[in-house]
């Protein structure tokens, strides 16, 4: 049943990321706003999701552990493996907006979020920072895509097809798609960390590592499959947005509101506080130079990100072992 359940998540993430970019991508040019934007918010907003159930559901049950887990292992795994795996398969060409906005923006709110858990605790107030930072970002994106509309919007092949006569051309139908797309995407991903937690707890893995890794990896599966769905489809804009978008919602929206239903708070483990939250600060950091070669991800900067991701998820392994080699590979 576990194999059944793992297999059925798989096949509805794959399926739902397909109607998700397709509604998306017509949405964007129906209504006029940049497939960046969408990528950023509606795309990005609808894949974290998975996280946001997650990570409120272990706070209000008392397990900060992995609501803290599963947002640091989530943006970890967004930037190394998404960015990574989406690169190599069809190398993403980045807009300037990224470079001058959302990544300083991801690198802020990372800092800002390991700087608020030095005092082992995200508190009620820093949550409720956080979410008034994402109502703020939200607001600016809207008024930016509004404004100024990406080239994509100005070419009058692609305004054509969005023009073309027929159900798919109704904005309303659109939408539809996003919504049964990312409805199939949490069932999917709820299913696969289900059918992965299960067996992880029977093998003793603790909390804080199954938030990192199983739960993280999971929650995380609905923008593997948009932003490789995007980039084989050419919609690069939707696949590297949706990836930074998603991550900078996980720090605001999902952190945040799991700090202010908590009641008290998210303890932060000394672990976390010691790897995690650096290695989490570092992955953000490390895109200003990958974004700024050229304003494209090439197929072996993917490589790099890949490579370090099965890196950080081999120190995983050893410490959920207490392995004698932890401390010298941690070096």
């Amino acid at each position: 049943m576990t194999l059944l359940l793992f297999l059925a998540g798989l096949v509805l993430l794959i399926l739902g990321a397909d109607l998700m970019v397709r509604g998306a991508s017509r949405l964007s040019l129906s209504l006029g706003i940049a497939p960046l934007v969408v990528g950023l918010t509606v795309v990005a907003f609808g894949t974290s999701a998975p996280e946001l159930a997650i990570s409120i559901k272990g706070a209000l049950g008392g397990q900060t552990d992995i609501a803290l887990g599963n947002v640091v292992g989530s943006n970890i795994f967004n930037v190394l493996f998404i960015l990574g795996l989406s690169a190599i398969l069809a190398p993403l060409v980045v807009d300037r907006q990224l470079i001058r906005q959302e990544v300083p923006i991801l690198i802020g709110l990372s800092a800002a979020v390991a700087w608020m858990a030095l005092d082992r605790v995200v508190s009620m107030m820093d949550g409720v920072m956080l979410v008034a930072a994402l109502v703020g970002y939200t607001v600016l994106l809207y008024h930016q895509g509004k404004r100024a509309p990406s080239v994509e919007i100005a070419d009058p092949a692609l305004v054509a097809i969005a023009a073309r006569p027929g159900l798919m051309s109704r904005p309303w139908v659109q939408l539809l798609l996003v919504a049964v797309g990312l409805g199939m995407l949490v069932i999917g991903s709820q299913w696969l960390v289900r059918a992965a937690t299960t067996v992880a707890t029977l093998l003793g893995v603790s909390q804080l590592v199954i938030g990192l890794t199983i739960v993280s990896i999971g929650t995380s599966l609905p923008e593997v499959a948009t932003s490789v769905i995007a980039a084989l489809r050419g919609e690069r804009e939707i696949a590297v947005g949706n990836v930074l978008g998603s991550s900078i919602f996980n720090l605001a929206a999902v952190l945040g509101i799991s700090a202010v239903v908590s009641g008290t708070g998210l303890q932060v483990p000394g672990a976390l506080l010691a790897f995690d939250l650096p290695v989490m600060v570092a992955v953000a950091v490390a895109c200003l130079p990958v974004l700024f070669t050229g304003h494209l991800i090439a197929r072996w900067e993917g490589v790099v990100f890949l490579a370090y991701y099965f890196a950080y998820t081999a120190y995983l392994i050893l410490y959920a072992q207490d392995h004698d080699a932890l401390d010298e590979y941690t070096w």
